[in-house]
């Protein structure tokens, strides 16, 4: 049978939720060879087998805004060294500073009386989650996938709906501000933390797409941390904590829409 190098070009798939979605939407066909993803360009290639009819009607049924750019005949070698020894090393390193930051932040948040470090916790927990939801994909199988995916997603929301209900909450009591020392000590550690992780997985210098989906999350991270920073800036600037409540409302809801992602994704 005739092999076939088909180029789909994804408008909304913009971030590691959606990759993860079309993974495991596409997960049983055995007709697919290959998944090649640039996120950045929105552009999925598939090596595969056969006609691309019932893989076209797949990625179409996710809405993501897809179009098949071409499907030409191609030769394959399986030289997949998409998980090498070397990426999974680092991933699992930008996994470990991610869930140690995430404990940090939140024992720190609740001592500070900070919800903008609670909320950034949250956001390192959330990447956390789905940095293992692309480690155990290999060699596991689809439906054990989408139990990991469904559980994290619920345990992401309800953490961030309680959040964002506590920080409705000081908003309507005017708490006093919170220890605005510690917010800036915090996040500069995050932020060199992050820039850390985003240095580790430029290290491998390759087109990977999950590699590229955690250099994608992971210099987001900077931008939230950096956030975080300049609200405790402003906390001692005017004296006030609603700096830190807008932030980490933004942050939460941040968190919300991933949340709702990897729920999408465990229903794909």
């Amino acid at each position: 049978m005739p092999l076939y190098k088909s180029r789909y070009l994804i408008q909304k798939m913009d971030c590691p939720s959606e990759e993860q979605i079309i993974r495991m939407k596409l997960g049983d066909l055995a007709q697919i060879k290959k998944l090649e993803f640039d996120i950045p360009n929105r552009t999925l290639q598939i090596i595969h087998s056969g006609e691309a009819l019932e893989i076209t009607q797949r990625i179409d049924s996710l809405n993501f805004n897809s179009h098949l750019q071409e499907s030409v005949e191609t030769t394959f070698e399986n030289d997949d060294k998409q998980e090498t020894d070397l990426q999974k090393r680092l991933l699992w390193s930008v996994l470990s500073i991610n869930f140690s930051f995430f404990i940090l932040e939140i024992i720190t948040g609740w001592i500070a009386g900070s919800m903008g470090l609670i909320a950034d916790s949250l956001d390192m927990l959330a990447d956390s989650l789905v940095y293992i939801l692309s480690l155990i994909a290999v060699g596991r199988a689809m439906a054990k996938k989408k139990q990991v995916a469904r559980i994290s997603g619920y345990f992401q929301s309800i953490l961030a709906v309680l959040g964002f209900w506590e920080v409705i909450s000081r908003f309507i009591t005017h708490e006093q501000p919170p220890n605005y020392q510690l917010m800036i000590i915090i996040s500069a550690l995050a932020l060199i933390a992050n820039g850390y992780s985003l240095f580790l997985l430029q290290k491998s210098k390759t087109s990977d797409a999950h590699m590229k989906a955690s250099m994608i999350f992971t210099s987001n991270d900077v931008a939230i941390n950096s956030g975080v920073i300049l609200a405790g800036f402003l906390v001692y600037f005017f004296n006030s904590g609603l700096p830190d409540l807008i932030i980490g409302g933004i942050i939460f809801i941040i968190v919300i829409r991933g949340a709702f992602q990897i729920l999408k994704l465990a229903k794909a």
